[in-house]
């Protein structure tokens, strides 16, 4: 059976079009506002992911949250709860600033620059 990648809107086209060429199905997740897929929430046991891609900024829900947003600890514990290792990408500059903003993160999620991504990522899928 493929492993399949789970990706929040936003996710680097090359970098999915390079994973599908690797052999690995890729499927849109939704952080609840964008609609881009299941709501991340919905993930379980059944349909889980091998691994979740993503950017800070659509994890972190904003001040005026609307019902159904998923915040990053609802992320977090989804990750934690199906041991699915979570991929933010942040550039190296700013991975300090991004840990102190979601609360120090569990080991699950990884802070990776754009330009490590795809290693990152197939190394994980590798296991």
């Amino acid at each position: 059976m493929r492993k399949s990648v789970a990706y929040f809107d936003g996710t680097s086209s090359a970098l999915l079009t390079a994973l599908v060429c690797e052999g690995f199905d890729t499927i849109p997740v939704s952080n609840g506002r964008d609609n881009a897929g299941q709501h991340v929430r919905l993930i379980n046991k059944q349909n889980r992911y091998d691994l979740l891609l993503g950017h800070v900024h659509k994890i972190f829900a904003p001040e005026n949250r609307q019902p159904g947003d998923a915040t990053y600890q609802d992320v977090f514990h989804v990750c934690r709860t199906y041991s699915i290792p979570l991929l933010l990408e942040v550039s190296a500059a700013l991975q300090p600033k991004a840990r102190v903003l979601l609360g120090d993160p569990p080991e699950i999620v990884r802070f990776v620059d754009p330009a490590d991504m795809l290693d990152t990522a197939l190394a994980l899928l590798a296991d």
